[in-house]
């Protein structure tokens, strides 16, 4: 007997509570960074190993013969784990070191308009001509909350947040292109296995003391407030904050149409400018975030311009479920 394929509300749910822990996250980055003295390099390396064995182990569980790669996909699939992931995980958390967390995620997130400009230029997709609001939007928008008659954003955690949009951007489009021929979660476990070696090579790991670990560490910054290990800052960044909102977004995108779920997860940087404020106190002017809400505006726009296709934190996925890849068995 089949089973019956759950209702778009699940899929909604499903991509709202991935939205939610990303959002979350970028703060628990920060209070781990601030807590422990590690550097963004150092936490995204034992990011992406923790992600990667994650993955491989549900992948070798489930379906080892989708880890399989040919010749073809080795160079795409390297550039993807350093740029893509191993770039983009670190620009990240430098980004939120440095700007308050929802603006430098909002930032990275103009990667789904550059996705949308470079499907039409260069790979000759369809846009709708929405796309070109899109772009109105967001410059304005950004404009607006970097308050550049009066901007006081530190202009070196700006540029590590444009550089994670690019790296965001090579991301979702050899991302996409990768997950039209295997499974999606197998195309995440190389990214992270690339990213692993890379950062192993220069993230300078060797030089942790694993005591910081067991530190007690803030987590808020009310004074008195709650207080616990770092190790367990981190069991979140690697299990929640990077494998389930993954997992979530799969399932998400495998009951909703790609252009729904996607609009679904921007509203991560809702999320992110929640936590922010409950978490850290971080606050915009009503000036910033009215420019911020013009430029989920202009996101959700660029989002929809594409039809049949959409850009999520979790992975560039292609519009097809995650059972339609045909994998060796």
């Amino acid at each position: 007997m089949a089973l019956a394929k759950p209702s778009a509300l699940v899929g909604y749910i499903a991509g709202t509570v991935a939205a939610l822990i990303f959002g979350v996250n970028g703060v628990v980055i920060k209070l781990l960074m601030d807590g422990t003295g590690i550097d963004g390099f150092q936490v995204t390396f034992l990011r992406v190993v923790g992600a990667a064995v994650l993955m491989g182990a549900v992948m070798l569980a489930r379906n080892p013969g989708a880890l399989r790669v040919n010749r073809k996909q080795i160079v795409p699939l390297i550039a993807m784990g350093v740029i893509g992931v191993a770039l983009l995980q670190a620009t990240y958390a430098e980004a939120v070191y440095l700007l308050p967390i929802g603006i430098a995620l909002l930032l990275e997130y103009t990667a789904v308009l550059f996705v949308a400009l470079i499907a039409h230029f260069f790979f000759r997709e369809h846009v709708k001509s929405r796309i070109w609001v899109s772009i109105a939007a967001v410059l304005i928008g950004l404009a607006t909350v970097a308050e550049v008659w009066n901007s006081t954003l530190n202009v070196e955690g700006v540029l590590w947040a444009f550089a994670a949009s690019a790296s965001l951007t090579t991301y979702f489009l050899l991302g996409e292109r990768q997950t039209g021929v295997r499974h999606p979660m197998a195309v995440g476990f190389w990214g992270m296995a690339v990213a692993s070696v890379f950062w192993a090579l220069f993230s300078g790991w060797w030089t942790l003391d694993p005591a910081i670990f067991n530190r007690v560490v803030p987590y808020s910054d009310e004074v008195g407030g709650i207080a616990g290990p770092a190790w367990l800052l981190l069991a979140f960044i690697v299990v929640l904050g990077t494998f389930a909102t993954f997992t979530l977004g799969l399932w998400s995108i495998s009951i909703l149409k790609a252009t729904r779920s996607g609009i679904v997860a921007t509203s991560e940087v809702l999320f992110a400018f929640l936590a922010a404020w409950l978490i850290l106190g971080e606050t915009l002017n009503v000036v910033q975030l009215v420019g911020a809400g013009i430029v989920l505006i202009g996101v959700v726009l660029a989002q929809s311009a594409r039809e049949n296709r959409a850009v999520a934190s979790g992975l560039a996925l292609n519009t097809a479920e995650i059972s339609r890849p045909k994998e060796s068995r």
